[in-house]
């Protein structure tokens, strides 16, 4: 059950609120649709759902807010607006860093694109992807975590009316099984005949709560309602009548016996039939709209080596809204389901091995498939994945035994870092700006040391006096910057992040993968560096060092301290341009104020520091300790990492104010 309650955004300047006081419920077991005009606050009011809007109200997902739920991808799937991932991510590594997300097993990623027909992509990039692509994979990102509940921004818009139909097949099978599913649309006729449940809004206001067949009946257009049995004969006597007189008419075949005529009257129409000699056993003026029959899907044959043909064959039967997309029999009553057409797919025992289908696939209201591509435009359930199509969308809580490859949970600590490595390692971003830092690193090093006024640490470190940072600090501040985009800029994965402990674990898995990236790309940058001294100008530049602990330490902690800053910049300033700009305001304006508050001597020198330190130890430390104590002090003193760590402290405390406080409520 979704209960929003009382969905108010924050006000704009002069303007209502998007959203007021709005309070609906979606049931389970029901599709429910979110109709409005464009504008009128449908999104707006998921983003408030979700707590991704600044606003008041509460909902409630099976009587909990979302704040409350430690692991919100397993209870509530999002689509809204693009797919939650990098142009240049395939798209079965997506699905498989969103595996890691929620917690389930990465082989979940394979059986869900088999079920929407996406197999044959699997190794495709997302920014190729179609739009109907695209939607399939949104729909498979919601399912990953076998969500009770489904909330869909427009899932159908732009998509052909046979792509409409798989669509919402697999919503209502979702819903069928125990699930709640919620989407939005613009589309009267779409919400009359894909919905059991209709929410009508306009200006952010609740206009209707209605019954589908209520909705139909009283908000769309008009229609005359005929049942002969001669149907097809009637439906090729009105279109010549029209034809003839130039009248825009729309003749509908709802089922064997009904028709649905569009631009006339019941005295039009029952002239017509007594003329041509038609028995009509109904005729009356509604108000309604069961929407116009789906065109056939052409055929698609999967041959030897997953190779695609044109062939397939689709049986279509233009369903008649009854309630809950029940069929009418032919005395207008809601007949019993036909299973070779019935949109609810039949639950399959799952305690084999493998899941056993029932006869007869359930691939949506009225259309079946019996065989599809899976990268062809929106083809119907393929067979094998129609073995898995029950019990891929049937929500956790209305199955008695779930399959193990769809339930089985991956929990525990090392889930965040599982989840940062693939979505790191998913893309050529890292390796790209290795590759960049080390070219500029090396040709710097090259110019510092052909000038021969730079010291040799500098020169090794590629950073002359005038730039604020090295390259290879550049290099880590933007991995570290890149590390919250994908979070703040997609829904689907900002819902993920869940409670405090939850978006804890992720900021430390985050800070620990970019300290290990930065200590690389400071370790190659370096390395680069000294060969290619080496190789330009033999030894000389680079001499024997005298002592390269500190040296080393300091490099390592810049690196450090420049992947934090842009992790903790980006997680509190929600942009990765802010977070990189987080890295630059450390030498442009953190050190030269740092300067200003300690320049000058000291009145009281901190000499014998280290001995005094060691004497408060509880166990005694060694005198040879003393080197690497006044190292890391004056490490510490030095002016940017002194710079570096007040930074730091003022990031992490803007990032609790920020990302770990609660969400705004009543």
């Amino acid at each position: 059950m979704l209960q929003a309650i009382g969905l108010t955004s924050t006000p704009r300047r002069d303007l209502p609120p998007l959203v007021d006081d709005l309070t609906f419920e979606a049931r389970p077991g029901c599709v429910t649709a979110l109709l409005g005009e464009p504008g009128s606050g449908k999104t707006t009011a998921l983003r408030l759902m979700l707590e991704l809007e600044p606003g008041r109200g509460i909902t409630y997902f099976r009587g909990r807010p979302l704040h409350r739920i430690p692991h919100p991808g397993r209870e509530v799937g999002v689509l809204l607006g693009d797919v939650p991932g990098h142009p240049s991510r395939t798209v079965r590594g997506q699905l498989r860093m969103l595996c890691a997300a929620a917690g389930v097993p990465a082989s979940r990623a394979d059986t869900l694109m088999e079920v929407v027909g996406i197999a044959g992509l699997r190794d495709q990039r997302l920014g190729s992807l179609s739009a109907g692509m695209d939607r399939r994979l949104g729909l498979a990102a919601a399912l990953l975590a076998d969500p009770c509940t489904l909330l869909l921004d427009e899932p159908a818009a732009g998509l052909q009316p046979r792509e409409r139909a798989w669509l919402h097949a697999l919503l209502r099978g979702h819903a069928s099984l125990g699930g709640a599913v919620l989407f939005t649309t613009s589309d009267a006729k779409e919400a009359a005949r894909s919905a059991d449940r209709v929410v009508s809004i306009a200006s952010g206001r609740l206009v209707a709560d209605q019954e589908a067949a209520d909705f139909a009946r009283t908000r769309l257009r008009p229609r005359v309602a005929v049942r002969t049995p001669h149907a097809a004969r009637l439906a090729d006597v009105l279109g010549r009548e029209a034809r003839a007189a130039h009248r825009p008419v729309e003749i509908v075949e709802e089922s064997g016996s009904r028709l649905s005529v569009y631009g006339s009257n019941c005295a039009e129409v029952g002239e017509a039939a007594f003329r041509h000699g038609v028995l009509v056993h109904q005729l009356a003026d509604e108000t309604g709209d069961a929407g116009a029959p789906v065109p056939p899907v052409p055929q698609a044959r999967t041959g030897v080596g997953g190779a695609v043909r044109n062939e397939a064959r689709v049986e279509v039967t233009a369903p008649v809204r009854a309630g809950a997309g029940t069929a009418a029999g032919p005395d207008g009553s809601a007949a019993p389901p036909d299973p070779r057409t019935d949109p609810r797919p039949t639950p399959t025992p799952t305690s084999g091995p493998a899941p056993t289908p029932a006869p007869g696939p359930a691939s949506g209201p009225g259309l079946r498939a019996e065989s599809a591509s899976p990268a062809g435009s929106w083809p119907a359930l393929a067979p094998e994945a129609q073995l898995r199509s029950a019990d891929a969308v049937r929500p956790a809580h209305a199955r008695s035994e779930p399959p193990l490859s769809v339930v089985r949970r991956v929990g525990g600590p090392l889930r965040p870092l599982r989840y940062e490595l693939r979505r790191v390692f998913g893309t050529a971003t890292p390796f790209l700006t290795a590759a960049l830092v080390v070219a500029v690193s090396a040709l710097t090093a090259l110019v510092l040391a052909r000038a021969g006024h730079t010291p040799r640490d500098r020169v090794l470190a590629a950073w002359p006096d005038l730039v604020p940072l090295p390259p290879a600090a550049l290099g880590a501040g933007l991995l570290g910057a890149l590390a919250y985009g994908e979070e703040y800029r997609y829904p689907a994965l900002a819902a993920d992040r869940g409670t405090v402990p939850r978006r804890l674990g992720l900021l430390t898995a985050k800070l620990g993968v970019c300290a290990a990236l930065a200590l690389v790309l400071g370790a190659l940058a370096v390395t680069a560096d000294a060969a290619a001294l080496g190789l330009v100008f033999g030894r000389a530049p680079l001499g024997s060092p005298a002592e390269w602990i500190a040296p080393a330490a300091s490099w390592a902690g810049l690196l450090v301290g420049c992947a934090w800053a842009g992790v903790l910049g980006s997680a509190v300033f929600r942009s990765a341009s802010a977070g990189l700009a987080a890295v630059l305001a450390v030498p442009v304006l953190v050190v030269p104020l740092l300067r200003k508050v300690l320049e000058g001597p000291s009145a009281y020198p901190a000499a014998g520091f280290a001995s005094r330190l060691r004497g408060l130890a509880s166990s005694p430390l060694p005198a040879q300790a003393d080197p690497y104590v006044l190292g890391a002090l004056r490490v510490a003193a030095q002016p940017v990492g002194a710079a570096l760590v007040l930074w730091l402290m003022v990031l992490l405390c803007a990032y609790g104010f920020t990302g770990l406080r609660g969400r705004v409520r009543w």
